[in-house]
């Protein structure tokens, strides 16, 4: 992407384990890009014995499903593979037109682990995508090759990570891995648009357990990126840049008194086209005698480098423009509460979150000389985040219970507002596409013979600001828009059969409420899935 941001859009699930999201504040520890947050996935793994297993559903629009994967382990080795098979006929990008936009995916997932000893262990990871999206653009609505787009994409990762863990104390990780990625857009225009990136990175990380009550995380890594890419329609040939990011970072962690737990982390990097940076995170946590009440805070400075995309192919490649780019910044601070009322089968969790943005990385229209429009710049002004977040499960009986969370979001968004050539008709100052409310509530419902399950989720958003374009407002103005709230609402009803099976029936927005998120992009309409799973 352009921000260098991992594609999440062509990970199919059925070959995951978990997924953890860790909020806040994360570069002191995993690095540029994890100013708001980091994602970590972990594929399925095998366990004792041989297990074979298989997924298929169906459901509207021409979609189909298919998942297979084979596993196993013994006392030296266990090895997962599965493969997976994505296709759609799908519906249309934009609410402008009728045509469907197809999309197919297919997958391949395997690992392989081998332990030497009780002490070290090889683990290999291997991931390759093959995805084939079509898609709608907004250039301009009376010319019927805007909705003639279309993306092959092709991902490759692979990872060799040794453990080495001499003692209960000490744990050793030395991590090599590589990603690669081919990107190729079939513009309406005249040629293609070929994006080919790539990534290796060398880890160490170590773990040191001093005592129970004290221990620390320390690494230092090193990463090489390239990036090859061609405009038919500018250059003829492939165009290759890359950048080398040299990082060390530690991580104290210490109870203090029986109640009082602290963190303590910084990091350094040095990005070859673009300087060092810093970064820092402390967090606390105080936690009741109960064991089940807990006050918590963190507070830290986190940042981002300019990808190679920004630096070389939006900035227009100039020079001058390039060398005074550097990373983007934030600041963030966050109080949180947690109480279980055991009694009532309810436990909430309360933060309030505040978030400054430094430096940000903008495309950006003006009359100083080398700066226009399509130009990659740093913006001087602050873009600011905050607001609460209420995550709660009440637990009523046995057979029903209720997931609630809500989050209320206030921003500004500096980097637009404080320009002084911006748009006088902005109808605030929100960042785009950001909800000041937004509910979600999961409904769970278990029948008496504790087979058959019921779960009802539903979405509430408030309106956002977006950008306008080409062809909105009329006459391709520009001028921002407001999108409209809407409340969406899905049903997933799940059967154990024979102890073996789970069949499954999804209604995807049960009343068919039209609706958009980004301006003149479609969201489902209503929608069936059904289902079998080993």
């Amino acid at each position: 992407s352009v921000s260098d941001d991992f594609d999440f859009s062509h990970v199919l699930k059925n070959s995951i384990s978990r997924v953890e999201i860790l909020k806040g504040n994360q570069s002191s520890v995993y690095g540029s890009g994890a100013m708001g947050g980091t994602i970590n996935v972990t594929t399925k793994r095998g366990k004792p014995g041989f297990q074979r297993d298989i997924i298929y559903n169906t459901g509207s629009n021409g979609t189909h499903n298919l998942g297979v994967s084979m596993s196993g382990a013994d006392e030296k080795n266990d090895f997962y593979i599965g493969f997976e098979r994505f296709i759609t006929d799908g519906i249309s990008a934009m609410d402008n037109n009728d045509e469907s936009d197809d999309y197919q995916n297919n997958s391949i997932v395997a690992n392989f682990g081998h332990k030497f000893t009780d002490q070290l262990k090889l683990e290999n990871n291997f991931r390759l995508t093959n995805g084939f999206l079509e898609y709608d653009t907004v250039d301009d609505k009376t010319d019927p090759r805007q909705d003639d787009e279309e993306q092959d994409q092709s991902e490759f990762s692979f990872s060799s990570v040794l453990k080495y863990k001499p003692s209960e104390k000490f744990t050793n990780r030395l991590t090599f891995s590589k990603y690669g990625i081919d990107r190729t857009y079939n513009l309406y225009t005249d040629g293609q648009d070929d994006f080919k990136g790539d990534r290796k990175s060398l880890t160490y990380f170590g773990n040191y357990n001093f005592d129970l009550d004290s221990s620390i995380v320390f690494g230092v890594d090193t990463e090489f990126d390239t990036m090859n890419y061609k405009q038919t329609a500018t250059w003829t040939e492939f165009n290759k840049e890359g950048a080398t990011t040299n990082s060390v970072y530690a991580d104290f962690q210490k109870r203090f008194t029986k109640n009082l737990y602290a963190t303590f982390g910084g990091r350094a990097d040095e990005h070859s086209l673009v300087g060092e940076e810093s970064s820092y995170r402390t967090t606390l946590a105080y936690l009741y005698d109960d064991k089940t009440t807990k006050l918590k805070s963190s507070y830290g400075k986190a940042f981002r480098f300019p990808s190679l995309y920004e630096l070389y192919y939006v900035s227009g490649a100039h020079p001058k423009i390039r060398e005074t780019i550097k990373a983007e910044t934030s600041k963030g601070f966050d109080i949180g509460f947690e109480k279980p009322f055991s009694d009532l089968g309810l436990n909430i969790d309360l933060t309030y979150f505040n978030i400054k943005y430094f430096d940000a990385i903008e495309g950006w229209s003006g009359n100083t000389e080398h700066y226009v429009w399509g130009n990659t710049r740093n913006v001087t002004s602050t873009t600011k985040a905050q607001g609460l977040e209420f995550l709660s499960k009440w637990k009523t009986n046995d057979a029903l219970n209720f997931d609630f969370n809500y989050t209320y979001t206030s921003t500004y968004d500096g980097a637009e507002q404080d320009d002084p050539n911006k748009n006088s008709d902005y109808y605030n100052s929100q960042m785009v596409r950001v909800p000041r409310h937004f509910f979600n509530l999961a409904t769970n419902y278990v029948f008496p013979d504790k087979n058959l399950s019921l779960t009802l989720h539903t979405k509430i958003s408030d309106k956002v600001r977006d950008y306008g374009n080409a062809n909105q407002p009329a006459g391709g103005s520009y001028e921002d828009v407001k999108l409209n709230s809407y409340m969406v609402n899905d049903l997933s009803l799940n059967y154990k059969l024979w102890e073996t099976y789970n069949v499954f029936f999804d209604v995807i927005n049960i009343l068919d409420k039209k609706y958009t998120t980004a301006l003149q992009y479609s969201q489902m309409d209503r929608s069936y899935n059904f289902g079998i799973k080993r």
